[in-house]
């Protein structure tokens, strides 16, 4: 199924042709994507929904250099993800992405800025540990360790970690699977604020069909195919939503 870009005057952050990724198991082959095309906006939020092995993440790890293809094309403006080699897609996922998971991945020994200035020490221009964590309402919380905080407190720590390198894409994998609806709408709420103010390209996993009221479109898996894609006329905010 082809879903290109209905806005042309945007230009695309990501090309995404034919895309195929096939896993060798030793039940046989696994097709977690099956000739996806896709044209992704700059600036755009698109929520991915689909259940369990539909190939959202899939598709979610290839754009973000964690996977590879195995056939057709997924090209970052004129960067082709699908024929870089593995040194080219860790200075990629340096510089150009933020990755939020469903689990925090603290560092339980760390303190919160400790935590976000394991991103920092390595990045190439980033913020500072302390504004970042200020941007998702942990001001006050940045020399707490994960254990003081709650589930939606370390997930904002992660984050933050995740934007202070200034990324110009953020990818979230069920970043709000492991929460209650309130820390959930906390953590969304940090999600958008942030990527507003920086123009981030954000492409979010869920499960949670009400969060693709966010988006600026919504693109939905089945199968390893793409079954449909939506424009939201209006993106809600966080706190209108309710799970």
């Amino acid at each position: 199924m082809s879903v290109l870009s209905p806005a042309a005057a945007v230009s695309p952050a990501f090309d995404i042709r034919a895309l195929t990724k096939v896993y060798q198991t030793d039940g046989g082959a696994v097709h977690a994507l099956r000739g996806v095309d896709l044209q992704i906006l700059e600036g755009e939020t698109l929520v991915l929904l689909g259940p369990s092995g539909s190939g959202k993440s899939t598709l979610l790890n290839i754009l973000g250099g964690l996977d590879r293809g195995t056939s057709g094309s997924a090209r970052f403006h004129e960067f082709e993800l699908t024929a870089a080699s593995d040194r080219q897609l860790t200075e990629y996922r340096r510089a150009s992405v933020g990755f939020i998971f469903q689990f925090f991945n603290l560092v339980p020994s760390l303190t919160a800025r400790e935590n976000v200035a394991l991103i920092t020490e390595v990045a190439h221009d980033p913020m500072s540990p302390e504004e970042a964590l200020a941007q998702v309402g942990l001001a006050a919380r940045m020399d707490h360790f994960p254990a003081q905080l709650s589930g939606g407190e370390q997930q904002r720590v992660a984050v933050a970690r995740a934007i202070a390198k200034r990324p110009e894409l953020l990818f979230c994998d069920e970043p709000t699977g492991s929460l209650d609806s309130e820390s959930g709408v906390q953590v969304l709420q940090a999600i958008t604020e942030v990527t507003r103010a920086a123009g981030a390209t954000t492409m979010i996993v869920s499960h949670n069909s009400s969060i693709g009221e966010i988006a600026d479109r919504v693109v939905r898996f089945r199968d390893g195919r793409i079954a449909g894609v939506a424009r939201n006329p209006r993106k809600r905010a966080p706190s209108e939503l309710s799970w």
